[in-house]
């Protein structure tokens, strides 16, 4: 009976995995269409530069006209054939969907504009439109797993090569990409180009990690007692005290955690101020919460 019931909890993994594949893979398609549709409809139009191959597809066409499908396909070969190289088959293959599918979606709505009749002459509000669903897509593909290639694999050879984090491979790859718009296009163009890239980075989270209704406390305090009853009889919330040790003094004491709904977050803050104006408190977002009483 145990075997039998291995082979079937094995069997119902499998089935899981197969539907996570197929949602991860849906999810990724949509993410890919958006990002496109929002490329062409709001990005392109507007000579705004929001970074990665995309971003070097509009400064070439502006100059000398070629189609930013072509562009992307030829970087993205170039950008491919490196990571092969530099990075290795395993990593290589996480890109290659992407690599593929982006620029194909980017062919599919280039004249979406001129199906959806949609007026982009006013910059401001056509940035922050485009910023939303570009984010939407990018928070799609992202949490599916997935890139669209790219800058993606340049900020990982950076990050190899240059002994750095992504984050400042993201800074010296895009970053310049972008404030090239401010040379080609003028002030105004970096701006948009500024906001639209933090409208994606913002928005792309969002999708990613939800809203966050919730505040996670971590105290450290000579009034823990005073404190959890008040969270327990005062805001009807639960609180964890277990163990902690400094790092550095070596403090042994008890650390209070508990998790408190976001519009209680100044009502809490203050209410440990007035108990013990010397506590130690981290707040953290906390994103999903289940269980307990």
């Amino acid at each position: 009976m145990n075997g039998l019931s291995t082979i079937k909890d094995i069997a119902q993994f499998i089935d899981i995995e197969k539907q996570n594949k197929l949602k991860r893979l849906i999810n990724f398609i949509i993410g890919c269409f958006l990002i496109s549709l929002a490329y062409n409809v709001f990005v392109a139009e507007n000579k705004i530069v929001p970074g990665g191959v995309g971003g070097i597809a509009v400064i070439i066409n502006n100059f000398f006209g070629i189609d930013n499908t072509i562009t992307i396909i030829c970087l993205n070969v170039i950008l491919i054939t490196l990571s092969y190289l530099l990075l290795g088959v395993e990593k290589t293959n996480h890109s290659i969907l992407g690599t593929a599918l982006f620029p194909l979606f980017i062919k599919l709505t280039e004249h979406a504009n001129i199906w959806l009749q949609i007026d982009t002459s006013k910059v401001l509000l056509s940035v922050l439109i485009g910023g939303i669903i570009y984010g939407i897509g990018a928070g799609f593909v992202f949490k599916a797993g997935y890139t669209t290639g790219g800058t993606d694999i340049l900020n990982q050879i950076i990050s190899k090569y240059a002994k750095t984090s992504i984050g400042n491979s993201m800074l010296m790859s895009d970053g310049l990409i972008v404030l090239s718009s401010g040379i080609f296009f003028g002030i105004h163009s970096l701006m948009y180009s500024i906001l639209i890239l933090y409208l994606i980075s913002y928005i792309s989270d969002r999708i990613i990690l939800g809203v966050s209704d919730n505040k996670m406390f971590y105290i450290i305090t000579k009034e823990k007692h005073k404190i959890k009853e008040y969270i327990i009889e005062e805001l009807k919330h639960g609180a964890t005290i277990f163990k902690g040790k400094g790092g550095y003094k070596k403090y042994k004491g008890d650390v209070l955690m508990t998790v408190l709904p976001t519009r209680e977050y100044y009502k809490f803050r203050n209410g440990i101020k007035s108990i013990d104006k010397d506590a130690f408190f981290i707040v953290t977002d906390a994103y999903e919460v289940f269980g307990g009483e």
